[in-house]
């Protein structure tokens, strides 16, 4: 019998994954649960195993190929039915081998995406509980409870999109007499209309686009669809967020709109992957919190005293203790003497959401874009156990192997901008967060020392929070306790 398997739900609201590599061939024999490609999500690149055993017959995808949600990966052959798999339609909800849920994963102090919120699973009907539930594939999530009937109103829903809407009069034609304004490329559509009420329906689109429009702020009445029959796509939704658009009345051209103009040689670089999630992360940060930035030059010349003691310690040998370690275990002990700056904004619920512990976020560059894996209760921790987590999160972030777990449920991060030489920045929250600090590179310099000007070491600190959040007293607060402990590491101790 030959089966399908479609790319699944990998959660968090993940729409798209990219073929890295295949583990197997066409004609191969797998076993139920053996790896057979690594994907990349938007978050991190995630093994998937086979839900079913049996031979390899197709494989409907090419390595570096982007596969949406739902369309088919690869064929099975699993022979006659005596090996038993997941059905096509796959578990709702699963997860690859390296994800768990959020709240598994992060704990009780671990926040939801901000925006997002659980789905409450529709009740089974009678038949569906007299069912046997199948096997559960190995690391995927828990099997839909929900069954065919829930499964079934998805795709009613995602059908009802799809259908070309009547307006009413019967007339199902695409206005295309009116000339379109310069430099745009849709047609206008005729506005669609519910034969029932004659009020305009809905924008036609998809489930994840709608997702995508409500992250990004979007609103899909005013997105111009070029999909077929006015379809509103991904990249639709995308260049409305950008501000992207038709060219305004007596504005300037582009050389690309001017034949004969000469243009240098350009690379074009498809958006996806972390990339594309940062992209999409930042847009909505940037445009949904109110930022507020604040810098502070410091001497931290006794916190470099007492990391080159400690790297002569032979007790400490084979841990990296960095002064990134010395400002995260300043930023717990800072977030507990100022719990607002370690907190989220829930707009459903028109709350404000402070933690009882930190989940600390570092930023990583990495060869396929910006993570921010976060060490888990790092307020717990001691120096030597905060520097031991916080060098294998980067590890792991060099590797390109980050959980999903290790990125889900940050409440406040750091950004070492200094390893790349730079003293100061504005940096852009987390989505979800309240306050991201960025440190600055230490420099030798003059600095006025015990009365006297002496060569010392110094760090510029750049604090940005959310304002609805975060009042500019609470802020400062914040960001000078965190610069008494690296001017004098010893204040920790009043601080614990």
């Amino acid at each position: 019998m030959i089966k399908e398997f479609p790319l699944p739900d990998l959660g968090e609201g993940l729409t798209e994954s990219e073929i890295v590599a295949w583990r197997v061939a066409v004609g191969d024999h797998v076993e139920l649960n053996q790896i057979i490609a690594d994907i990349e999500t938007a978050k991190a690149v995630v093994e998937l195993p086979s839900p079913y055993a049996g031979v390899i017959t197709a494989l409907h995808a090419a390595e570096g190929e982007t596969v949406n949600v739902g369309e088919p990966l690869f064929s099975c052959d699993t022979g006659d039915g005596s090996e038993t798999g997941v059905t096509a339609d796959g578990p709702a909800g699963v997860a690859a081998t390296a994800a768990v849920t959020e709240a598994d994963a992060a704990g009780p102090m671990a926040p939801p995406a901000a925006g997002e919120a659980a789905e409450a699973p529709a009740a089974p009907g009678a038949g569906e509980r007299d069912a046997a539930p199948g096997p559960n594939l190995v690391g995927y999530g828990a099997r839909d409870e929900g069954g065919p009937k829930r499964r079934a109103r998805r795709t009613a829903a995602l059908a009802a999109d799809l259908v070309p809407a009547v307006p009413a009069g019967g007339d199902t034609t695409t206005d295309l007499d009116a000339a379109p304004a310069a430099g745009t490329r849709e047609a206008t559509v005729a506005t669609p209309t519910d034969l029932s009420t004659g009020a305009p329906e809905r924008p036609r689109s998809t489930p994840p686009v709608r997702k995508l429009a409500r992250d990004l702020g979007i609103d899909l009445a005013e997105v111009t669809g070029s999909g077929e029959r006015g379809l509103i796509t991904r990249a639709d939704v995308e260049a409305a967020a950008s501000g992207a658009g038709a060219r305004p009345e007596g504005a300037a051209e582009t050389a690309e709109m001017v034949p004969g103009v000469e243009r240098p040689a350009e690379t074009r670089i498809p958006i996806k992957g972390v990339r594309k999630h940062t992209a999409a992360a930042m847009v909505r940060s940037a445009f949904t919190a109110p930022h507020v930035t604040e810098f502070l030059t410091i001497d931290v010349t006794a916190t470099m005293e007492l990391l080159r003691g400690i790297r002569e310690d032979r007790a400490f040998a084979g841990h990296k203790v960095t002064p990134l370690t010395v400002v995260a275990k300043a930023v717990c002990l800072a977030a507990r003497r100022t719990p607002e700056v370690n907190s989220r904004w829930d707009e459903a619920a028109q709350e404000i959401i402070q933690y009882g512990g930190v989940n600390l976020g570092i930023a990583a560059a990495t060869g396929r874009g910006l993570v921010v894996p976060n060490v888990k209760g790092a307020e717990r921790m001691t120096l030597i156990e905060l520097a031991d987590a916080i060098a294998a999160l980067a590890e792991t972030a060099r590797a390109g192997r980050t959980p999903p777990a290790d990125l889900m449920g940050g409440t406040i991060s750091i950004t070492n901008i200094g390893v790349f030489g730079i003293d100061a920045g504005t940096p852009i929250l987390n989505p979800g967060e309240a306050a991201i600090l960025a440190m600055g590179a230490v420099r030798r310099q003059p600095w006025e020392h015990r009365g006297e000007i002496a060569l010392r070491e110094v760090m510029t600190l750049s604090l940005s929070f959310d304002h609805r959040l975060v009042d500019g007293e609470q802020g400062s607060r914040f960001l000078a306790d965190v610069a008494a402990i690296l001017r004098e590491p010893g204040r920790a101790l009043t601080m614990a």
